[in-house]
Order: C-alpha cells, then sequence, then structure tokens
C-alpha cells in the first residue's frame, strides 16, 4: 500500500497525483492488452470455425469413401458370380479385378483416416492454445484482484 506524507492540510497532493497517474497508466495498459486478447480470440473463433468446416468437408469425404467402399464389394461380388458361371479362367479374372477395386478402396480409406487423424491433431493443439489464452486471461483477472486501488 502506496504510503503518502502528511502536510497542512492532508497528503501531499504531489504525491497522490503521482500514485493516481501510475494506475491510471497500468488501467490503460491493462485495457490495451484486453482489447489485444479479443481480437486474437476473435481471430481464433474464426480459425476454430474453418477448422470445424474442414472437419465437415473429411466427413462428407469419408462416407462417400465408405459407399464406394460397398458398392465396390458388391460390384465384386457380381464380378465373382458371373465369372463363376461363365468359366474357370474368367473367375480369375474376375478375381483380380475385386482385389484391385478393394485394394484401392482400402488405400483411399486409409488416405481419409490419415487426414482425419491429422485434423483430431491439429484440433488438440488448437484446443491447447485456446486453453493456454484462458488461462493468461483468467491470471490477468487475478491479478487485477490483487492490485489495490
Amino acid at each position: 500500500m502506496e504510503k503518502f506524507s502528511k502536510t497542512l492540510h492532508g497528503y501531499n497532493p504531489e504525491e497522490v497525483n503521482k500514485f493516481l497517474d501510475n494506475i491510471i497508466g497500468k488501467v490503460e495498459d491493462m485495457v490495451e492488452e484486453n482489447k489485444n486478447k479479443d481480437i486474437k480470440n476473435v481471430e481464433l473463433q474464426k480459425e476454430n470455425q474453418a477448422l470445424k468446416q474442414k472437419l465437415m468437408q473429411y466427413e462428407r469425404m469419408e462416407a462417400t469413401l465408405n459407399k464406394a467402399m460397398i458398392m465396390a464389394e458388391k460390384t465384386s461380388e457380381q464380378i465373382k458370380y458371373s465369372a463363376h458361371t461363365e468359366s474357370e479362367a474368367m473367375i480369375e479374372d474376375a478375381r483380380g479385378k475385386a482385389n484391385r477395386i478393394i485394394n484401392e478402396a482400402l488405400l483411399k480409406a486409409e488416405k481419409a483416416e490419415q487426414e482425419a487423424n491429422l485434423l483430431r491433431r491439429n484440433i488438440n493443439i488448437f484446443k491447447r492454445r485456446v486453453k493456454d489464452i484462458i488461462e493468461a486471461q483468467m491470471q490477468v483477472v487475478d491479478e487485477m484482484d490483487d492490485i489495490e486501488i
């Protein structure tokens, strides 16, 4: 707590004014810092929205790939059945085609899984950053409580 020297009519006005100027400066700095953090928060919210949109896009891609995989499996079964009725040579050819289709579908699914994992990691990083920002803001609020006016 700041102590002021006493004069004839109370506390020394110069010391009191100097102390008040110091407090005003600190409050103005904190207000500016809060404005900057608000701007950063808005930017992070925009980034969060963009990430959500990308996540939705990847989820749609995953659904499409799942449908493609189901269709590929149905197609391979039909090819196997037709090949069996025609001849043994056609059976081997149809199995090779079915395996290629399944392998392509699996590769696409694996790629989609890798992209989803990358997105999960990015989301976790984003969560950590937002948490750090919030914790820093909470520390500023706690520090404001410590200032005696």
